[in-house]
C-alpha cells in the first residue's frame, strides 16, 4: 500500500479543507454521552444565539422572544450566547448573557481560530447551563457553533431563519441536519412561499416578529417629552444607512435639507448603536441613539426609512406616514416588492432614484400624507413562537 499513500494522504487533505469550509458534511461518528453525563436531567433553560448582522435583526427577533418567554414562563431561564455588542440591553432585563466579539474585530484571526472559540465558548455555555433548547437566529450557521451542538441529542435546537434556502449558497452543507426544526418569520410580500431545497426537519411558518406592541409604547406626551420635542411642530423622524450627514451630496444630507424647507417640520435622526457617532447640529434636528427606537413613535408624525425588514413592519403597525429609500442591492431581500406594499395600502411611499430634486418632491408629498383609517398591520408573533417554543420543552 506504500505506492498509494501520497494518493491517499492528498484525498484525505482535500477532504479535510473542504469539510473545514463547510463544502462537505463532517464523516462525525456516532457518539453517545457516558453513563454519568447522559442521566445528568436538562434544566428548564433555553439558551439564544443571534448573530449581528449590519443591524439588529437578528436580535431584535430574539430580544423578542426572550421577553415573550420570560410573561409566559417566569421560571424558564433565558441565556445568551452572542457576537453583538450592545449587552446592556440584555443586562438591563437581568438576563444571563455571554459575548464572543465576532472575527472581524480580532486582529489578523483566521476563520479556523475564531470557530474554535465559538466552539469552546459555546460548549462551556451549553454544559454549564444544561438547556433543553438551544436556538439559533442568523443567516450563516458558523462551523464553530455546529460543532457545539452537533452531539447533543437531548437538546431541541432551532434554526430560526428568515428567507429561503437556495442551492448553492456559501452555508455549509450539512447546517440544516444540525437542526430539529426551522422556524422561518414570514414577510409582507410573499417572497419565500416555497423553500428552494429539501429540508429534513421540521419547518415553521410564523409571522414577522416585533419587539414591542402598541400597548408597549411610550405615550405621545411621555415620548414628546423624554426627547423634549417642540409643540406645534411636524415630527419626522429619519433612519437611514446611507451616506455621512455632513457629506451634503450624501442621501440623508439631501433629505434633512429637504425636510428643513418646511418651517413648521422638526427632525430626529435615528443613530444606530452600531455604528459611529453623529455630528450635526441645527435648532430644529436632533439626534436619537436608544434601542428600542418604536418606544417613542407615537411623538411622530411621519418618517423616512430604508427598506428594511424590522423598519417595515414597525412603521406599518404603527400606522406611521412613511416614504421608503429601498437598497436595490441586497440580494435576497426584495426591499422594492415589500416597500411598495406601503405604497398600495395608502400608508407609505417608495423613492427608488434618489436625487436632490425627487427626494425634494417626495417629501413635499410625506408632509401631507394621510394613513387611512383603516390600514393593514404586521401581526406580531412573538408571543406564538414563545408559546411554541414552550410547547416542544414541556
Amino acid at each position: 500500500m506504500l505506492p498509494l499513500l501520497p494518493l491517499t494522504l492528498g484525498k484525505l487533505g482535500w477532504n479535510y479543507v473542504n469539510e473545514r469550509l463547510g463544502r462537505r458534511p463532517l464523516p462525525y461518528p456516532d457518539r453517545s454521552l457516558d453513563d454519568a453525563e447522559a442521566k445528568e436531567p436538562l434544566r428548564d433553560c433555553i439558551v439564544l444565539f443571534p448573530t449581528n448582522g449590519v443591524g439588529f435583526g437578528h436580535f431584535t427577533r430574539m430580544y423578542a422572544l426572550a421577553k415573550r418567554l420570560r410573561m409566559q414562563s417566569p421560571n424558564t431561564e433565558i441565556v445568551f450566547f452572542t457576537t453583538m455588542p450592545t449587552l446592556q440591553i440584555l443586562y438591563n432585563e437581568d438576563f444571563s448573557t455571554y459575548h464572543l466579539a465576532g472575527r472581524k474585530k480580532h486582529r489578523e484571526m483566521t476563520a479556523s481560530e475564531w470557530n474554535a472559540m465559538v466552539e469552546e465558548n459555546l460548549s462551556l455555555v451549553l454544559n454549564q447551563h444544561k438547556p433543553k433548547m438551544f436556538i439559533f437566529d442568523g443567516a450563516f450557521p458558523y462551523r464553530g457553533m455546529l460543532n457545539a451542538i452537533r452531539s447533543r441529542d437531548r437538546i431541541e435546537k432551532v434554526w430560526v431563519r428568515r428567507g429561503m434556502f437556495r442551492k448553492g449558497s456559501n452555508i455549509p452543507v450539512d447546517s440544516i441536519e444540525h437542526f430539529t426544526s426551522i422556524v422561518r418569520p414570514g414577510d409582507g410580500v410573499d417572497v419565500d412561499e416555497h423553500l428552494k431545497v429539501e429540508i429534513s426537519v421540521q419547518s415553521h411558518s410564523v409571522s414577522p416578529m416585533l419587539l414591542m406592541n402598541h400597548d408597549e409604547v411610550l405615550t405621545k406626551e411621555q415620548a414628546s417629552g423624554r426627547l423634549n420635542l417642540p409643540d406645534g411642530s411636524k415630527i419626522v423622524y429619519v433612519q437611514l444607512g446611507a451616506g455621512r450627514i455632513n457629506d451634503i451630496d450624501s442621501e440623508i444630507r439631501l433629505t434633512v435639507d429637504a425636510l428643513l424647507n418646511h418651517e413648521n417640520v422638526h427632525v430626529v435622526i435615528g443613530e444606530s448603536m452600531l455604528g459611529d457617532r453623529i455630528y450635526f447640529q441645527h435648532p430644529r434636528v436632533q439626534l436619537l441613539r436608544d434601542y428600542p427606537n418604536s418606544m417613542y413613535f407615537r411623538a411622530f408624525d411621519a418618517s423616512i426609512q430604508a427598506g428594511g425588514y424590522n423598519s417595515f413592519h414597525e412603521m406599518r403597525t404603527f400606522g406611521l406616514p412613511t416614504l421608503f429609500y429601498p437598497n436595490m442591492n441586497t440580494g435576497m431581500d426584495d426591499q422594492l416588492a415589500r416597500c411598495k406594499i406601503a405604497q398600495k395600502e395608502g400608508w407609505g411611499l417608495v423613492l427608488e432614484e434618489r436625487t436632490k430634486a425627487s427626494i425634494a418632491r417626495s417629501v413635499e408629498t410625506l408632509l401631507g400624507l394621510k394613513v387611512p383609517d383603516e390600514h393593514p398591520q404586521s401581526t406580531n408573533c412573538a408571543d406564538e413562537l414563545a408559546t411554541l417554543v414552550l410547547e416542544k420543552i414541556r
